[in-house]
Parts: C-alpha cells; sequence; structure tokens
C-alpha cells in the first residue's frame, strides 16, 4: 500500500455527481420518472441547492448539482449504469412515459448484458442494464 492510499481513509463510493441546469426539473426526472427517493436537499448558497437521490435502500447516491461557475450543466457520459431484471421492460416504460432513451434495447451477446442509454433532461447519459446474474 502506498503512502498516500494509507492516508485516504477511502471506504466507499459515496455519491456520483451529475450537473443540472434546473434542481426542480432533474428532481422530477429522477423522482418521478426513474423512481429514486429525495434524500437531501439542502441550500448551498444563494439561488443554488445540493440535492442527492437514491434507489431505495441504496448506500450510493446521485447529486444532482449545479455545475461549475462559467461551465455548462450536463451534456455527459456519467458512467452511471442502473441494472435492472428487465431491460425490455424498463426501455417500454421510459419510452411510454416520453423520456429520452435509445430507439431499442442493444444486445451484443456473449458476457456482455443487454443494455440501453438513456438521457436525463439535462442530457447526461445512463446506461440501464440487466446483468446476466
Amino acid at each position: 500500500m502506498s503512502t498516500v492510499t494509507s492516508k485516504l481513509n477511502i471506504s466507499k463510493v459515496g455519491r456520483v455527481c451529475v450537473t443540472v441546469a434546473d434542481t426542480d426539473r432533474a428532481i422530477d426526472f429522477y423522482v418521478d420518472t426513474l423512481g429514486f427517493e429525495k434524500v437531501v436537499d439542502e441550500p448551498m448558497g444563494p439561488g443554488l441547492r445540493w440535492v442527492e437521490v437514491a434507489i431505495s435502500g441504496a448506500e450510493t447516491t446521485i447529486a444532482l448539482a449545479p455545475p461549475p461557475p462559467d461551465q455548462p450543466a450536463g451534456g455527459g457520459q456519467t458512467g452511471i449504469c442502473l441494472d435492472t431484471s428487465d431491460v425490455d421492460g424498463a426501455h417500454a416504460a421510459l419510452k411510454d412515459a416520453g423520456a429520452d432513451v435509445d430507439a431499442e434495447v442493444t444486445r451484443y451477446g456473449g458476457p456482455v448484458p443487454p443494455m440501453f442509454w438513456l438521457r436525463d433532461p439535462d442530457g447526461n447519459s445512463l446506461i440501464v442494464v440487466q446483468p446476466s446474474s
């Protein structure tokens, strides 16, 4: 173990952050469309809020935060994968709800699980995946 590593005391991935332009719109999407729970909603300066949403019972949250000064919100690939037991059902439900999803579920075969991309109202991309186990 390196000297730096021994001083970090990192124990888990606590949260991942996506930047959003409109916090209330993001909350509507993540809570009402995706079914997350809002677990933190605190002011963090004039006109700004720190909001975290989570899947019920999960430790890791998604923070919905304003972008750094002079940078646009959203538009990025978050690297966040959401697991589902029914990728086709999730795709159909999100499509019916008007969410921005790929036209169809991608199936590469082999050990790669079926998946599709989902974009929040700010263009942040997430992947919905049906793991094989």
